[in-house]
């Protein structure tokens, strides 16, 4: 019988009343924390050498679902937002797009093309409908420096179908179609021998691994990895450590857990708050995000810390982070261009 280690946190790091705190993120250099809010449209930072006093908040100017850093850039981020892929100063909220996903030059949602400027969004003729309706979501970047991020219905638009796909973006800036009819895409990683990719749909209960080919970023034999059976809950995010577990968090079940390399529970994390999104290694720390409670009448008790930030010491470290590469000259926020 497996032995599950448990540990149990009963009060936030820092108390956000967050909407959607999701991808949080560590900038080693700085010792610094960052996450986002996509309900909110902010982007929180926490210096970690002097704790949550330090905290900041910017305002963005978008929904903003994942980000990771550029090498050889300090204060520009690469993040996913909701048309595509962008460039973002972290200082000023800012931000450039450098790749749509719904352009007509990209592929699909042609036929959906904005014609008439009765379709009262902005701007009106050149985006499709699909673009209106589609956000990008969770993502993570390989080891060659590709973003991997994936595409779902904007639950603020409509509900969520399998219209999502899993995009990669080059680093010649192309844009690859890798995994279409997906629902909720969530997270996405890769094992310590960089030979096997994760991914979460979350609908479907799924965590799912691929053989992976780091060369050439290519993804074959599609299978299950571990399926949450439990009811009214689904895996979201997720972060891997130094041993090769998974650590995904529980959407609706309060937890986060840890899950071995042969997809079996080993750890369980409790929460004093029942929606949580996505975990993020800082040494041996788990700083784990969580969103608003979404039935606040039928859990009362989970109202108080939702949307806000923990972090538990779990004595295992997590895998590095990469960062995205490219050889184009990336076009910067005008507010720090030079």
């Amino acid at each position: 019988m497996t032995t599950i280690k448990k540990w149990t946190v009963k009060e936030p790091y820092l108390q956000l009343d967050g909407g959607l705190l999701e991808a949080p993120f560590h900038e080693k250099d700085s010792h610094q924390l960052r996450l986002v809010d996509i309900v909110k449209q902010k982007l929180h930072v926490i210096d970690l050498n002097k704790g949550p006093s330090s905290h900041k908040a910017y305002d963005l100017e978008v929904a903003v679902g994942v980000t990771a850093d550029i090498d050889g850039s300090q204060d520009d981020i690469i993040v996913g937002a909701k048309h595509g892929f962008a460039v973002l100063n972290r200082k000023t909220g800012k931000h450039v797009y450098i790749k749509k996903l719904w352009d007509e030059k990209d592929g699909p949602g042609k036929e959906e093309r904005c014609v008439f400027a009765r379709i009262q969004y902005n701007p009106p003729l050149s985006w499709s409908l699909k673009a209106r309706r589609m956000r990008l979501n969770d993502g993570a970047v390989d080891s060659e420096g590709r973003f991997w991020a994936g595409a779902m219905n904007d639950p603020l638009v409509t509900e969520p179908t399998n219209e999502g796909v899993l995009f990669r973006l080059d680093p010649d800036l192309k844009l690859q179609r890798i995994i279409e009819k997906v629902t909720i895409p969530n997270g996405i990683g890769w094992n310590v021998n960089n030979d096997t990719m994760f991914f979460t749909d979350s609908p479907t209960k799924n965590i799912y691994k691929f053989d992976y080919d780091a060369a050439t970023g290519g993804i074959v034999d599609r299978r299950v990895f571990f399926h949450l059976d439990e009811e009214d809950v689904v895996p979201d995010g997720f972060a891997i450590d130094v041993e090769d577990h998974l650590w995904t968090a529980v959407f609706g079940g309060w937890k986060v857990l840890r899950v071995s390399p042969d997809g079996k529970v080993v750890g369980e994390i409790s929460l004093p708050t029942r929606c949580i999104s996505c975990p993020s290694f800082v040494g041996e720390e788990l700083f784990i995000a969580t969103a608003a409670e979404e039935a606040p009448e039928q859990y009362p008790e989970s109202r108080k810390f939702a949307g806000s930030l923990f972090r538990v010491n779990v004595g295992v470290q997590g895998l590095p982070v990469n960062r995205f590469r490219t050889s184009q000259n990336l076009k910067l926020p005008k507010a720090v261009a030079s």
